[in-house]
């Protein structure tokens, strides 16, 4: 799963909030087609972010790159950095449309791409393409949610996004390994691209008659620092993860770099006291940041261990997560309904705790008494968490956003969100490797793997969510000083 299934946006000052025609739901007249599109756009990409994990392998090996089997998933997460600042400032200058559109655009030509590579380079270009567009999808898909649904019904459409997850969490693992095996690797990314043409068509009149009528805001000016900020963090990000796959002498010098670009790159980038977790808006994104990473993190090294320390199939392996997509969207339908906003706090804090017991639960799997089915079981209890606790942060930050901060904030959410992936996930292989697991990569033929490598990581990453759940009471707003 990845980040699509979370939203934001300011609480619009009432000559600014879109005009609520009537009291029906998001599928009601004046919302259905708009909704149906940009869910629409969220099931694309969730079909390929459970297809690709699942096809991933044998793309490598076809390939003879699996030393490179690991920037393959880094370098979406590097250019989604820099893509999501970009598409933050544009949609607060010229609205969501350009971005989003030309971002569906971008990440269909990354599938191209990677579906076409002659070589390993040429199929992490696709995939760094691929991240390009994503990013401009994500933080104008969110604001698309701000400018053009009244308050009441966000909650509504955050809970689609997460429901989008349902089928292709079930259906991807099944359908990529089909695929994978009868057709070949390279159609389980070029048939994707034949997919765009649905969200365009459902959702391009909607949104331009929405923007239309939306009563015009004055646009922000163009923030060439904060661009060249997004660049610095995302070539550092991409520095400390060579650093982190190579663990010998030579690593510290892109360790050194990495974090010379991106230390003072993240603290212009995100919004001040983030990382001191300042109450309010701070800690909301900072909790996006380590919610994500702890979860995303344990999820990458799922599969792999269940072939490599159970025996399962590839496409067993990959079903083991499908419950997580399932409970992903009742956690977030939950925290929709009436009343809770009351308790957005805890709701946030006991989605991380849930987070974190599932996480320690699945790592339960390396003693041979376990059954092989307890890792899906508990894997669909963090699904519940994250879906509480995601979805109650998005609607958290729209509270604490003014109007003409829309994308900025966006982006900074959805930055702190790309960062605790690529920097969790940094964490979690160096911990893989240096206690004998090697690069995933070649992992994945290895059936010796030491149970150590994997415990290690299910061990640091739900301290991390535990860590989160302890600052959600900092979430709120900060409290007036006398």
């Amino acid at each position: 799963m990845t980040s699509t299934s979370r939203a934001e946006q300011a609480v619009a000052a009432p000559d600014r909030t879109p005009v609520d025609e009537d009291t029906g739901g998001v599928l009601s007249g004046p919302w259905r087609a708009l909704t149906l599109g940009i869910v629409s756009v969220v099931l694309l990409l969730a079909f390929e972010a459970t297809a690709v994990n699942t096809a991933m392998p044998t793309a490598a090996e076809q390939l003879d790159g699996l030393g490179l089997y690991a920037f393959a998933f880094s370098a979406y997460f590097t250019t989604t950095l820099l893509a999501m600042v970009v598409s933050g400032q544009w949609c607060d200058r010229r609205g969501p449309l350009a971005p989003l559109f030309s971002g569906i655009a971008v990440f269909a030509a990354g599938l191209v791409t990677a579906g076409t590579a002659v070589d390993m380079w040429m199929f992490v270009a696709g995939r760094a393409t691929q991240g390009l567009g994503g990013g401009l999808v994500i933080v104008a898909l969110y604001v698309v949610v701000g400018r053009a649904f009244p308050e009441r019904l966000r909650p509504a459409v955050f809970a689609a996004f997460s429901a989008a997850w349902v089928l292709p969490s079930i259906l991807g693992p099944v359908v990529s390994g089909a695929v994978t095996q009868h057709l070949g690797w390279r159609w389980v990314f070029l048939a994707v691209p034949v997919l765009v043409l649905l969200p365009l068509a459902v959702m391009g009149p909607a949104l331009r008659r929405s923007e239309r009528d939306r009563p015009p805001t004055a646009r922000q000016p163009y923030d060439r620092r904060r661009t060249r900020d997004a660049a610095m963090a995302a070539v550092g990000a991409a520095l400390l993860q060579y650093a982190g796959q190579r663990l010998d002498g030579w690593a510290l010098l892109p360790l050194a770099a990495g974090a010379a670009l991106l230390g003072p790159a993240v603290l212009r980038l995100l919004p001040s006291g983030t990382l001191r977790a300042v109450r309010g808006l701070p800690t909301v994104i900072l909790l996006r940041g380590l919610a994500a990473g702890a979860f995303f993190a344990s999820e990458l090294f799922i599969p792999l261990m269940m072939q490599t320390q159970r025996g399962l199939s590839v496409t067993a392996a990959g079903l083991t997560l499908a419950p997580g997509g399932l409970s992903w969207a009742l956690g977030s339908w939950l925290q929709g309904r009436p009343g809770a906003d009351r308790h957005r706090g805890a709701l946030i804090r006991g989605g991380l705790v849930l987070t974190a017991v599932a996480i320690g639960g699945v790592g339960l799997v390396l003693f041979p008494a376990v059954p092989v089915w307890v890792p899906a079981v508990f894997w669909g209890v963090g699904g519940v968490g994250m879906g509480l606790a995601i979805a109650s942060i998005s609607v958290l930050m729209m509270g604490l956003s003014k109007p003409e901060e829309t994308g900025a904030n966006s982006a900074a959410l959805q930055l702190s969100d790309a960062l605790g992936n690529v920097l969790l996930t940094g964490l979690a292989g160096v911990l893989f490797a240096a206690l004998g697991g090697g690069a995933v990569g070649a992992a994945a033929h290895d059936r010796a793997l030491p149970a150590g490598a994997f415990g290690a990581v299910f061990l640091v990453m739900p301290l991390v969510a535990l860590g989160a759940a302890a600052l959600a009471g900092r979430a709120g707003a900060a409290r007036p000083t006398a």
